[in-house]
């Protein structure tokens, strides 16, 4: 379902289901951070629900925070992104330990990637998107690899829809680029 006409990237709150039919295949992505193929094979099989909640907290800074779910009995993530551009380390089960920053960023002044700044809808270019990037950290275990990704609202298939481009470079410098289309289910 579309997001609706009034929402913007200044929030971004409500719940999500990732549309795989209009999704890139992220198999790719996966294998090169180092998941297997048993456990990539069900996340292909699963369906991914997040609840976002987007806001400024008692400090005046802008946070998402994105609890994800998925279909099969899996365990999903926990996302937290202070807009501040700020490394904060986080680990997980399906990730392992990984550094995210997250900012609000105008996409011609800031990032360099065609494919992260093309597509986007006009208020997307007014309020800013959302930049965020992930390093893997490869002391902890696992492989070494980046993924910077822009979220905002984008036309697919003449539907306003929340997308989230990611450009990854992996552990020997391969180059994946994908877009993630979510399905709108409704505010929190």
């Amino acid at each position: 379902m579309a997001v609706p006409a009034e929402m913007t990237t200044l929030d971004i709150s409500g719940r999500y289901h990732m549309n795989d039919g209009l999704s890139d295949d992220t198999d790719e992505i996966l294998r090169l951070q180092g998941l297997g193929w048993l456990l990539r094979k069900t996340l292909a099989l699963s369906h991914l629900y997040m609840k976002v909640k987007h806001f400024k907290d008692q400090n005046g800074i802008e946070r998402i925070e994105i609890d994800q779910t998925l279909s099969g009995g899996i365990p999903g993530t926990t996302e937290i992104h202070p807009l501040d551009w700020k490394d904060a380390c986080h680990e997980d089960h399906i990730f392992g330990a990984v550094y995210n920053k997250a900012r609000r960023v105008h996409l011609e002044d800031e990032i360099k990637s065609p494919f992260l700044r093309a597509g986007w809808t006009d208020d997307v270019e007014k309020f800013g998107a959302i930049n965020t990037m992930a390093v893997s950290d490869p002391s902890k275990g696992g492989k070494k690899w980046v993924a910077e990704q822009v979220w905002g609202f984008a036309l697919i298939n003449g539907e306003r829809r929340h997308t989230r481009h990611v450009a990854f470079v992996g552990p020997n410098g391969e180059v994946v680029n994908a877009k993630l289309v979510y399905d709108y289910q409704g505010p929190l």
